[in-house]
């Protein structure tokens, strides 16, 4: 199972993106956001799920775990295949996903290509009770980290045992007050948020 990816981006267009790792090339299908927020180039981190297939193995990408979650969730619903999740999550968010099973809504679900009245309002009926609202914290477009960079931190907290949620707000207050240089390197930014979780962490464990 390929679970994620770390390696050069080869190219980005449309809704994929070619991954360089080891000197293998990846093909990735990403949301549209997600491609967009690459640069060919660069490094770029994603989260992966295989997609398994008499004819075919599919590579599909994602910016951190909670999509991947999410993705993974909706391809359990009955008549939504991978294609149709990606294109889900190309339109909502996975806050908007979660509000919308929330107030068993299908409508915002029903305005994706492919997902039709009766699979819109299966997704509800499949995935109430199964997600929550995150409700991030909002970062400035001008003061956040880069996507790449930003993503990368992120799930690494995780990774290291913190909660998604309080990750991504000291995440976001740090980027506000460090300088560019800073959130320009993983390493730098990472350091810099678990020095800020540090003592709320050994304060819980108090």
């Amino acid at each position: 199972m390929i679970s994620s990816l770390r390696g050069i981006v080869l190219s980005a267009s449309g809704g994929t993106a070619v991954i360089e790792v080891g000197g293998v090339g990846f093909s990735v299908q990403l949301t549209p956001d997600h491609v967009l927020s690459l640069r060919i180039g660069d490094e770029a981190f994603v989260m992966t799920s295989l997609i398994v297939r008499e004819d075919a193995l599919s590579l599909f990408g994602f910016s951190d775990v909670e999509q991947l979650q999410v993705f993974e969730l909706l391809t359990g619903v009955s008549g939504v295949g991978p294609k149709s999740a990606i294109g889900v999550l190309s339109v909502l968010s996975p806050d908007q996903i979660a509000e919308a099973v929330a107030a068993d809504d299908d409508a915002p679900f029903r305005k994706v290509s492919g997902i039709g009245p009766k699979t819109a309002k299966l997704i509800v009926v499949s995935l109430a009770g199964k997600l929550t609202v995150t409700r991030r914290a909002p970062v400035s477009r001008a003061s956040a980290a880069p996507s790449s960079i930003g993503d990368s931190v992120l799930v690494a907290l995780v990774g290291l045992g913190w909660p998604e949620k309080v990750a991504a707000e000291a995440l976001a207050e740090v980027v506000a007050e460090t300088d560019e240089s800073h959130r320009d390197s993983m390493q730098a930014l990472l350091r810099l948020t678990l020095a800020h979780l540090g003592p709320a962490k050994q304060s819980g464990r108090a």
